[in-house]
Order: C-alpha cells, then sequence, then structure tokens
C-alpha cells in the first residue's frame, strides 16, 4: 500500500483546509517544493497535489508550482487534481512531468468526459470521489449531489482507470480518524483500485487500512497528521511495506 503525501496549494502555497473550507486554512509553508522535497526524502514515492483555487475556480490557478514540484521529482510520480475541466488541461500537465490527473467535478457532471480521456491518455486518469453521508459532493464541495459514491464508480469500471481517490468530506482535516468502513465498502464494490483519503490520523488508521487492503486499497493519502507529525511517513511506510 502505498502512503501518498498531500500538497495542498492555495495562491501558492502549502495549506490545509479543514472540510473542504477555504476559510478554514492553516499555512504549513510558502514554498510547496521544499515541502515536496521534504517528503521525497522521507521515502515518498508518488506525491498528491491539490490545486485548491482551481476546485473552486473550475481551472488551474497554481500550475507553475504544479509543474515545479514534477521538474523537480521527475522520478516521483506526481498526481495532481483541483480545476480540471478540460483535455487541454490534461495534455499541458503530463508535458509538463506530471503522471496522473485527477477528475473529481466533471466526473459527476459529465461521465463521458472520464471515458473520453481514458481513451486520449490510457493509464493517467484517476476519479476524485468525495463524500459526504456516501452522496458525491462537487465544485469544492460546496455542493451535495444525488449521485452515491458507489454509484459513480461504478459508471468508469470499463472505462481504464487507474484508481479512484475517496476522501470523506466529514473527516477531511478533522484528524478524528479515516473511514475505513466506507472505503472498504468502495473498494469491494468495484474492480478500481481506491486510494483512501481524509481523516489518516495516527498509525492506528494505517493498521485498519492495511488490515483491508486485500478489498482493493492500493494507498491512502497522508496530509494534516504527517504536517502536525502524529504520522511519521518514513515509519509509517516502513510498517506498511512489512505488512505486504
Amino acid at each position: 500500500m502505498l502512503l501518498i503525501p498531500a500538497i495542498d496549494l492555495k495562491d501558492g502555497q502549502c495549506v490545509r483546509l479543514r472540510q473542504g473550507r477555504m476559510e478554514d486554512t492553516t499555512v504549513f509553508a510558502s514554498n510547496p517544493v521544499e515541502v515536496a522535497q521534504r517528503w521525497v526524502d522521507a521515502g515518498a514515492r508518488r506525491l498528491h497535489l491539490v490545486d485548491l483555487n482551481g476546485a473552486f475556480e473550475g481551472k488551474p490557478v497554481n500550475g507553475d508550482v504544479v509543474r515545479a514540484v514534477a521538474a523537480r521529482f521527475p522520478n516521483v510520480p506526481v498526481q495532481i487534481g483541483g480545476g480540471i475541466r478540460d483535455a487541454a488541461t490534461v495534455a499541458a500537465y503530463l508535458d509538463a512531468g506530471v503522471q496522473y490527473c485527477i477528475i473529481g467535478t466533471k466526473a459527476v457532471q459529465e461521465p463521458q468526459f472520464v471515458i473520453d480521456l481514458c481513451k486520449q491518455f490510457p493509464g493517467h486518469i484517476i476519479v476524485g470521489i468525495d463524500a459526504k453521508n456516501g452522496m458525491v459532493a462537487t465544485d469544492g464541495w460546496a455542493e451535495v449531489s444525488a449521485v452515491s459514491a458507489i454509484e459513480l464508480a461504478k459508471q468508469f469500471e470499463q472505462a481504464g482507470v487507474s484508481a479512484i481517490v475517496y476522501t470523506d468530506i466529514a473527516r477531511d482535516g478533522m484528524m478524528k480518524g479515516v473511514n475505513v468502513e466506507e472505503t472498504a465498502k468502495l473498494a469491494a464494490s468495484i474492480k478500481i483500485p481506491v486510494v483512501a483519503s481524509g481523516g489518516v490520523t495516527n498509525m492506528d488508521d494505517i493498521t485498519a487500512l492495511c488490515a483491508v487492503e486485500d478489498q482493493g486499497i492500493m494507498g491512502a493519502i497522508l496530509g494534516r497528521s504527517i504536517y502536525e507529525g502524529t504520522i511519521d511517513l518514513a515509519a509509517a511506510q516502513a510498517y506498511v511495506d512489512q505488512q505486504s
């Protein structure tokens, strides 16, 4: 199982939000490239970047920072989400060295868009499903749809999506523990590998995810926990490797 550090970008800085609220922001660093270096030095095998401004504006805003991170670490896969609404944006990110583009809002609004992207950019498309009480949220989590997370994920089973990043909004940034039950339920319902996100707080969460890894959970995104020190990334990844 991969442990993937999150670098959330707002106004060019590395921040963390609580439950996706832009007004509830903690700034962790002014230089996201240096933050990425910290996690790569700790053994990160993939980086998860989110353009928070982009998610709300519907277009890339922190693209320069994303490109700088990808250029600095050509051997570490970078996945980026937030504001990706057209094929040209995906092409630009991939050309810059990004490995995976995460489609969230538009996956809900226009599932065919994801299917088309998978054909155009095979092996490079991830779907981000952000849910509240099992229902999908969009537009930077500002809107909750009438579509369930499992229902949405099943639409992409034959499309060639590389993974589903599943975020429980109620847990995100709150340090209250990951929603293992819902994550495992989703993973067991589909053939696409699932990456857990939201609320991973300490080693108990890592242990719980390892216990259901065989359901189809390929990784977990770590945010506030590694910034505040409740999880040591290097030690946690070493533990996970021993369980495999």
